[in-house]
């Protein structure tokens, strides 16, 4: 299974405070020991809300707002992407997310979808075109 794990914006994230040297040198030290556990996939930190924007439809008209955007605790700095055992397994790890400054923070977990959740609506044309863009992408 895969798990998204995502970390919360705070109000210093959102105003680009770049964490301290020693936040950085932990999470690369648990970053490594996910790779070496072999469950990382992907992880990434995001800029904050300011330099970007949302697209939103609504009765089919698309209207763009720019950031930043309000209540910070709403939004994510980060994420990593996790192959797993299971949800017990994810709480583990994000457990053991280094916090040096004890800083407040607060870390969602969420399963990610697999194609074999959709049953029969996912049909057997629907299932060759997702395996052909997957293996595109695993390609770049």
């Amino acid at each position: 299974m895969r798990f998204m794990i995502i970390i919360k914006a705070n109000e210093k994230s959102e105003a680009g405070v770049m964490p301290s040297e020693r936040v950085i040198t932990e999470m690369g030290a648990y970053n490594e020991e996910l790779v070496k556990a072999g469950v990382m996939l992907a992880a990434e930190g995001l800029h904050p809300s300011s330099r970007g924007a949302r697209v939103r439809s609504v009765n089919g008209k698309l209207s763009v707002i720019d950031g930043p955007f309000s209540e910070a605790k709403e939004l994510i700095a980060g994420f990593w992407i996790l192959q797993l055992r299971n949800i017990d397994e994810a709480i583990a790890w994000v457990k053991r997310v280094p916090n040096p400054d004890n800083e407040d923070w607060e870390i969602e977990i969420r399963q990610v979808g697999e194609l074999e959740e959709f049953g029969d609506t996912f049909g057997a044309e629907l299932q060759a075109q997702e395996e052909r863009i997957r293996a595109g992408i695993r390609s770049q």
